[in-house]
């Protein structure tokens, strides 16, 4: 059953990171001036491969446990603002309102890591990662935001 379910939650993560095909970063995002700690492109679909299979085994986990209705909705959240920051940041070409998604993301993903936690140490364990590349992306997109003023205020249309 686990596997089941844990099939379930991976096809909800790869449904969120579908949004990375559909907005890639493209010539805009190469052309802004990005802090010289900019992981390199590669690092991105690795480093997510891996963060979706943690995310949807921590979701498995404790999807059959008692009590898990608060750790699930929360774990329903942040999947929610993860799929929408890359349509806000790369598809409208947004900075600041990427801004705003990832940091509700940054909660979400804190809130369900102490939410999963509650029901089972490892569960929350997992979510650990995701929390520590959110903070990075977070990071990130203000220091984007920061050395791309003109960006952030006006944004050029799709090429």
């Amino acid at each position: 059953m686990f596997w089941f379910t844990f099939g379930i939650f991976f096809a909800a993560c790869l449904g969120a990171g579908v949004t990375g095909g559909l907005f890639p970063p493209g010539q805009w995002y190469r052309d802004l001036q990005k802090p010289s700690w900019t992981p390199p492109d590669w690092v991105f679909p690795v480093t997510w491969m891996v963060l979706y299979v943690c995310m949807a085994a921590a979701a498995a986990r404790v999807a059959g446990m008692p009590g898990n209705g608060i750790a699930l909705a929360f774990w329903s959240m942040q999947i929610a603002f993860n799929a929408l920051w890359t349509p806000v940041f790369f598809g409208l070409r947004r900075i600041r309102l990427g801004m705003v998604v990832v940091a509700v993301l940054w909660l979400a993903v804190a809130s369900t890591l102490v939410a999963l936690w509650q029901v089972d140490l490892i569960a929350g364990l997992l979510f650990v990662p995701y929390l520590i590349w959110v903070t990075i992306a977070s990071a990130l997109n203000a220091a984007v935001w920061r050395l791309n003023p003109d960006a952030a205020r006006a944004p050029r249309s799709a090429d």
